[in-house]
């Protein structure tokens, strides 16, 4: 081996060793870059971007002490949810036995599709439900009852709308609504 390549191989360990030990040095630091982003309406922040979760982000059926952090909003709705998370339980374990169509936790909707219950042959029902606020109230949900008959050619003809059958529907979502929050409330030990 010449002079030369010795020399190379020294200043190659050399280096090894400087580089191993720059990263040695940085270990366990907590080293955070911070960089502009562009505002919305020109100009640069550094401040966090907005999350349309809110800055808690999203959780789900924390009022119903199903997880998370347990930290509730105000009435009873979980955060980053717009509804009533009782209200939402209670309209889902009251149709729990129609085929559901679509729910939008988010929205509060929830649509079922027809249902033909066995002991009426000529009659199906389909419920559209809406909760209206993030508030266990009474006026916090609206449901919607539509029921056709058989038709005499084997079609389905719509049947009148019948508003004490949709209040009855309302009346027991608010019922299960109301037995979750109690289930749900600390026992007072």
């Amino acid at each position: 081996m010449t002079t030369t390549d010795r020399s190379r191989r020294r200043a190659a360990l050399a280096a090894l060793a400087l580089g191993a030990g720059l990263l040695l040095g940085c270990e366990g630091a907590d080293i955070e870059y911070e960089y502009p982003r562009p505002k919305p309406g020109g100009g640069y922040t550094y401040d966090e971007p907005e999350s349309i979760f809110g800055p808690d982000g999203l959780t789900l059926f924390d009022s119903l002490g199903l997880g998370g952090s347990g930290d509730a909003a105000p009435g009873g709705g979980a955060v980053g949810v717009g509804v009533n998370a009782f209200l939402w339980r209670a309209s889902l374990d009251t149709v729990a036995f129609m085929p559901l169509r679509s729910a939008d936790p988010f929205g509060g909707v929830i649509l079922t599709d027809w249902y033909a219950p066995p002991e009426t042959a000529g009659e199906r029902f389909k419920v559209d439900i809406h909760i209206l606020d993030r508030a266990l109230r009474s006026d916090g949900v609206r449901a919607r009852v539509f029921k056709q008959t058989r038709a005499g050619d084997g079609g389905w003809t719509d049947a009148a709308a019948d508003p004490a059958r949709d209040r009855r529907l309302e009346d027991a979502i608010l019922t299960r609504a109301r037995q979750l929050r109690v289930r749900a409330a600390p026992s007072p030990d």
